[in-house]
């Protein structure tokens, strides 16, 4: 293929060093495992040290972890020095780690709120910020995972929405700004995929049944496998947009549509789950109420200590 540097010329990661967040469980560790297997050096940056560590030796000698929070400048320079050190250098960023809440605006813990835009957008822009030299200097590939709630904003994730919104949005910004220094952009958008996340949410007594009452292929969760296989694809391409499945793209074009649907057959379902999730912050608490997912639990612990 004309144009292209040689060591992107074939549609693989053999021998490129891939840097992956939130790499415990779910995508990031499925990701990282997958592109191990093609052949990448791939280095793990997250906060669950130990589960990590059990993806890297699962891997072996290709991959090694690194414990860092996404949203803590010091931690997260420090590992991407120790990963240049290690493996020489990076030339795949996937910025994966993300967490999310459950909870109505007017009723949902604040600081658990809040840091979902520390982890899930401001996470991104650091991530982004500390690898760039080294991926410049590579011409290599930055992976932002945003979501199909940046598209479709469903009551109960706002802050979720807001999120992930601003990471696409933060991505097309920065794939201009960085094109002519060789180093492609992309961003991610997933459904509801079968992680720890969506698990936990689904099992929540007032969330998971609002979830669950979503209409069609909107509603459906899909295998982690599935969601694996195409972002597989789409970092072996440098893909500037990876749609887990391809109707997600579709979704874009009927975007200023979408709000006015959404209100809509939210009317005969939101009211009672207000209350409910009212009942449910009285009983539990509203941080436990919150919080999803082992790794928004491991999140929320940080801004605790």
């Amino acid at each position: 293929m004309w144009g292209l540097p040689t060591r992107w010329t074939t549609r693989n990661v053999r021998g490129k060093v891939v840097l992956v967040t939130g790499a415990a469980r779910g995508i990031g560790a499925g990701l990282a495992q997958r592109l191990a297997a093609d052949g990448a050096k791939v280095a793990l940056v997250g906060l669950e040290a130990g589960e990590q560590q059990e993806v890297a030796d699962r891997i072996g000698r290709a991959a090694r972890s690194w414990e860092a929070d996404v949203t803590d400048w010091k931690a997260l320079t420090a590992a991407v020095e120790g990963v240049v050190e290690h493996f020489g250098g990076i030339d795949v960023v996937i910025a994966n780690a993300g967490i999310a809440t459950t909870g109505f605006v007017r009723s949902v813990d604040p600081e658990a709120f809040e840091r979902v835009f520390e982890v899930d957008l401001l996470g991104v822009w650091r991530t982004f910020r500390v690898t760039l030299p080294y991926v410049v200097e590579r011409r290599g590939y930055l992976l932002a995972i945003s979501s199909l709630a940046a598209i479709t904003h469903a009551p109960g994730m706002a802050n979720y929405a807001a999120a992930k919104a601003g990471v696409e949005a933060f991505c097309n910004s920065l794939r201009a700004e960085v094109a002519h220094l060789g180093v492609k952009v992309g961003v991610a958008h997933p459904t509801w995929i079968k992680t720890d996340l969506v698990e936990s949410a689904d099992a929540h007594p007032v969330f998971g049944k609002l979830r669950g009452s979503m209409p069609g292929p909107i509603g459906r969760t899909y295998p982690l496998s599935f969601a694996l296989d195409c972002l597989q694809a789409g970092v072996r391409r440098r893909a500037r947009t990876i749609h887990v499945p391809r109707w997600v793209g579709a979704l874009k074009v009927f975007r200023a549509f979408l709000p006015p649907v959404i209100e809509l057959g939210s009317r005969s379902r939101v009211p009672s789950a207000d209350e409910a999730a009212l009942a449910d912050i009285a009983a539990r608490g509203a941080r436990e109420s919150a919080v999803t997912g082992h790794g928004g639990r491991a999140a929320t612990e940080v801004t605790r200590t």
